[in-house]
């Protein structure tokens, strides 16, 4: 073993997944490499080494580390630079050299020892010294815990998580059982706990480890959109991520439904392996579902004919046979799913069902699952309408948990319209049918076609397709006439027929891109000029969106996101900005909330009461823009799209991502006035008809597709859609003998 001590000159490589970097120390005048999972390092910092010296063939010698601690600086310089690193929250630039010249190369004794001594100075007020005092005894803690933690590949980001979880027990609690990290905190994979178990003397064969194994593949094939996993899938994912003998996995199964961590059910001749969360969520919309089609309501003294007669008058409209069927329907019926596609004339159908319901006396509630959708629900209607998440109080706990603020949470309302329905994970919809009085008619509204939601579950398909609940399916277009070739253009991809492109007066184009290097720069080109010339009304950032089918690649999000930000939002010396790994956030920036975290504190300024309201919880999806970074508090200030401003720490930045490109995925439930969908050849499975239609139903006022003509075409033909592993349908079908 070699020990070695010096300054971190310089990181030549990072990979942000793992920890492993590669780095030159410099020690006296000499400068060596470094090698190893050191996730937790910066440059300029001073740190002591210990590992063993070997020859790389092309790079000569290198330490590789064993184990790494940062050294605290003795000279002023390297104090202030230290204090000034965002380690220390309320400390900036500013402050930092405040404290340093007043207490010299003393400084780090003191704050150690006697911290209080910060009342001295001059021009540190009250509440900040209260912040700074807070964060260095946590800092003290935490220092520990860092250090214990990084040379097993964990971020600081996620050594941040790890202590706000388990406070000053982190270290012991994970000795007693490393794998508690799969579960307890986002960002941590199985390799990771499992490399801290290795080392810390757990054997691969392991009971303990099997069972923490098998519960997070599980987990990981059910982030895919999954509600459960085929038991041989599981068995032969455990044999070769576990590498051990099946009689082990066969033994950490049974134990792991002894334990009641997992369930194994039967579907259709197929044995099942779901974990418990949702097992219940399925069985509990399906008994909600099936009470709401059982029992007989109340026969409503409504002249349903004369009110939809008198309803066209008003509105000098003559409705559709499947429309008027849809609003009977409504009132007739305790469950009701109205499906189509763009233009068919699903808003007019809530309309004129809400006016019917509220002429005879009756509170409808209206809701969507993202805040878009909400507020486009609200401008369609004239009436508020709500996210699911407002509707309900869903706030402060824990992702994908029931939370004991809302799980008990009833809504006083006779009927609930649920727009974009298929959006609607599993978790979100068992919460939601939680909340309904026996006797609510509850009315789902959604495009079947569209993708499925995020989170897991087939929802709105399910339920179709269990054929108990009366669904009416709306095929006539209305919306903007026959002229709207957004409209046109979605109802042909969806029947696998090319769209009609670039035709004269159209708001729908095709633009051929050369590679994808000179797609990437006609995207460009489209969003920084040419559209805000050919329309002054459309602001570049807020009312251009880029919709790509894939994250990877030069026309992927990743990189879009990248080149979009120099030229709509570049560096100037006025504009402040923050680094977190890859992603550079600087004031004025459009991001995306990427995961639901109902922990988030938001503020947000009631201009009726000109009050300030305040709260907890932003969702996977929501975007907003980036108003501010407080250095002294080492923060990132976004608002949102809703007015609700976060100011945002530094572990839960990684949860926060840029958008001026986004996944059509990431886009359902929104709309935009105008749509730039890159067309380049991937993976098959991805490449289908069901997003191109996703995509291009997200615009309202233009739809322009870049790249190659192949790939539209292969999209509109390729009608495969991801198989989702789903027990709804069966356990509805079940109950109904269908």
């Amino acid at each position: 073993m070699a020990d070695l001590t010096g300054i971190l000159e310089e990181i030549i490589f990072k990979n942000e997944e793992n920890g492993y970097t590669i780095a030159h120390i410099k020690e006296g005048s000499k400068t060596h490499t470094i090698v190893g999972i050191i996730p937790y390092v910066k440059e300029g910092n001073n740190y002591s080494i210990t590992g063993e010296w070997v020859v790389h063939h092309k790079f000569g010698e290198q330490l590789k580390v064993e184990s790494i601690s940062e050294v605290l600086p003795t000279s002023k310089i390297g104090i202030e630079k230290y204090l000034c690193s965002g380690v220390i929250s309320g400390i900036g630039p500013v402050t930092a050299k405040k404290i340093v010249d007043f207490f010299g190369e003393r400084t780090l004794e003191i704050l150690d020892k006697d911290i209080g001594r910060l009342r001295e100075i001059n021009g540190i007020g009250k509440k900040k010294i209260d912040l700074i005092m807070k964060s260095y005894s946590s800092q003290i803690e935490l220092r520990d815990i860092m250090i214990f933690f990084q040379t097993y590949g964990v971020s600081a980001n996620q050594c941040m998580k790890i202590y706000k979880r388990f406070g000053a027990s982190s270290i012991s609690i994970v000795k007693e059982n490393p794998y508690v990290l799969t579960e307890e905190i986002s960002g941590i994979g199985f390799k990771i706990a499992d490399r801290i178990a290795m080392k810390l003397g757990v054997e691969k064969s392991s009971l303990f480890r099997v069972k923490s194994g098998l519960r997070y593949i599980i987990n990981e094939f059910c982030l895919l959109g999954n509600t459960y996993m085929p038991l041989d899938k599981l068995i032969n994912k455990c044999k070769e991520n576990l590498e051990v003998e099946e009689g082990i996995i066969d033994t950490a199964i049974r134990e792991s439904i002894l334990d009641g961590k997992i369930k194994i059910e039967n579907i259709e001749d197929t044995e099942c392996v779901f974990t418990i969360q949702y097992a219940y969520a399925e069985m509990g919309v399906t008994k909600k579902l099936v009470q709401l089609c059982t029992t007989s309501y109340d026969e409503l003294e409504i002249d349903y004919k004369n009110e939809i007669k008198e309803f066209e008058n008003n509105e000098e409209i003559k409705l559709a046979k499947s429309q008027r069927e849809a609003i009977e329907g409504a009132m007739m019926n305790g469950i009701e799913v109205i499906t189509g596609g763009p233009g068919t004339g699903k808003t007019t159908i809530i309309n004129c069902i809400v006016s019917i319901f509220e002429k005879y006396g009756m509170k409808v509630n209206m809701a969507a699952p993202t805040g878009r959708a909400a507020k486009r629900m609200s401008e369609a209607t004239g009436r508020e309408a709500k996210t699911i998440h407002r509707l309900l109080e869903m706030g402060a706990g824990e992702e994908d948990e029931e939370i004991e603020e809302f799980k008990d949470k009833k809504l006083e309302c006779d009927v609930l319209i649920i727009d974009e329905a298929s959006m609607i994970d599993i978790n979100l919809m068992n919460t939601l049918m939680k909340s309904i009085f026996i006797g609510t008619r509850l009315i789902l509204v959604g495009d079947v076609d569209q993708l499925p939601s995020v989170g897991p579950g087939n929802v709105l398909r399910d339920i179709i397709e269990s054929e108990v609940v009366k669904t009416v399916r709306l095929n006539e277009i209305f919306r903007q006439g026959k002229e709207s070739m957004i409209t046109v253009n979605a109802h042909l991809i969806n029947d696998g027929k090319m769209p009609i492109l670039n035709s004269k007066g159209s708001d729908f184009y095709f633009l051929k891109g050369e590679n994808r290097q000179g797609t990437l720069e006609l995207i460009i080109s489209l969003i920084n000029t040419r559209l805000p010339k050919f329309n002054k009304s459309w602001d570049k950032i807020r009312d251009i969106q880029i919709l790509s089918p894939m994250k990877k690649g030069e026309v992927g999000v990743d990189n879009l996101n990248i080149e979009l930000q120099k030229i709509l939002n570049p560096k100037l010396k006025s504009k402040k900005e923050k680094q977190i790994k890859d992603i550079i956030f600087r004031v004025g920036d459009k991001v995306m909330q990427t995961k639901n975290n109902y922990n988030l504190a938001w503020t947000k300024k009631e201009s009726t009461l000109l009050t300030e309201i305040s709260g907890t919880g932003i969702f996977n999806g929501d975007v907003g823009y980036v108003i501010d970074i407080n250095d002294d508090k080492n923060t990132v200030i976004v608002m949102f799209e809703d007015d609700k401003t976060v100011e945002y720490e530094d572990m839960y930045l990684d949860e926060l991502t840029l958008a001026y490109a986004v996944t059509i995925h990431k886009s359902q439930g929104s709309e935009f006035p105008v749509v730039i969908i890159p067309m380049y050849m991937g993976p098959p499975m991805l490449m289908n008809r069901n997003l191109l239609y996703t995509g291009v139903t997200r615009a309202k006022q233009l739809v322009v597709l870049v790249g190659e003509l192949n790939a539209v075409a292969f999209m509109k033909d390729n009608d495969r859609i991801f198989e989702r592993y789903s027990g709804l349908k069966w356990r509805i079908k079940e109950i109904f003998g269908t």
